[in-house]
């Protein structure tokens, strides 16, 4: 092989193992987000899973408060 065929190689083969080593550091930084991501929206659906109880709670409480009320007004 001349020298002419060597730099051809080198100047094509190592830019393009570079940027396949690139991808997959890239690729393998993603997925990483993507858990990270995950577990925040994991997160962020307890606590709205969280209010909505407590809502219901609370509705609940009024929803006795206002029987109550509502019995003692038909009995009297």
């Amino acid at each position: 092989m001349n020298d002419q065929a060597v730099q051809v190689t080198l100047s094509t083969g190592v830019p393009t193992v570079v940027v396949l080593v690139g991808i997959l550091i890239n690729n393998s930084r993603l997925t990483d987000l993507r858990s990270h991501m995950d577990s925040r929206f994991d997160a962020v659906n307890k606590r709205f899973d969280d209010a909505k109880d407590m809502w219901r709670a609370e509705l609940h409480r009024v929803e006795e408060v206002i029987d109550a009320r509502l019995k003692h007004l038909e009995e009297g």
